[in-house]
């Protein structure tokens, strides 16, 4: 475990640990992680989640949607990283639902799980869409517009595709948000993530007029 998941965690280091335990068992047992990504389940995939906490506003209680949310990553982190959030896991495929379930269960944590696609989502709930390796950019944008209340954020892990993903998709940028997007590189070498933060504060009915 490498140390910064002390100052990262705080008083929920032990959820921590035990959500990498899970990852490292269950989650390669039933195929959401990969056998090989056990070494690397700090560094790669829980800590590099959590760093996108600092990307979130700074609005308490925040409302945040985990879509696509897979074995938890970045849902679960962030939710025990930023325990005054409200987080929901979004995950269509029911072997994926179960070990969410569980794994709340089992973390005591206060975190909804919801089995359905964002497309499914019929009003806005949340402040914030958080995705890590989900769909390019673009897409992401259309389906945040629809889950996010007015003025939310789209927070998305992209790594080194970030700033060809801004590119590819700046005119969809431009319809939805007045401030374009931001690249973050947050944490360090060890802890870090780079990420993709767009604010959708254009009026829905301009956006759908621009198209």
């Amino acid at each position: 475990m490498p140390a910064q998941a002390r100052d990262v965690f705080a008083a929920r280091l032990p959820h921590a640990i035990a959500y990498v335990e899970l990852l490292a068992t269950a989650g390669v047992e039933r195929g959401l992680i990969g056998p090989r990504e056990r070494p690397r389940l700090w560094t790669r995939h829980v800590l590099n989640s959590a760093a996108a906490a600092a990307a979130l506003p700074a609005e308490r209680p925040l409302r945040i949607v985990d879509v696509g949310s897979g074995a938890g990553l970045p849902g679960i982190p962030l939710a025990l990283a930023c325990p005054d959030a409200e987080v929901t896991l979004l995950e269509p495929l029911a072997r994926r639902v179960s070990f969410l379930d569980e794994a709340v269960a089992a973390l005591h944590l206060d975190v909804e799980v919801v089995r359905g696609r964002a497309e499914e989502v019929v009003q806005p709930r949340w402040d914030v869409v958080v995705v890590r390796a989900v769909a390019p950019l673009a897409r992401l944008l259309a389906l945040t517009d629809k889950l996010v209340h007015a003025g939310g954020m789209l927070v998305a892990i992209k790594g080194r595709t970030a700033e060809a993903e801004i590119s590819a998709a700046a005119a969809e940028i431009r319809r939805r948000s007045t401030g374009g997007g931001e690249i973050l590189t947050l944490g360090d070498d060890v802890v870090g993530a780079t990420v993709v933060r767009v604010t959708l504060d254009r009026p829905a009915s301009r956006r759908r007029g621009s198209r």
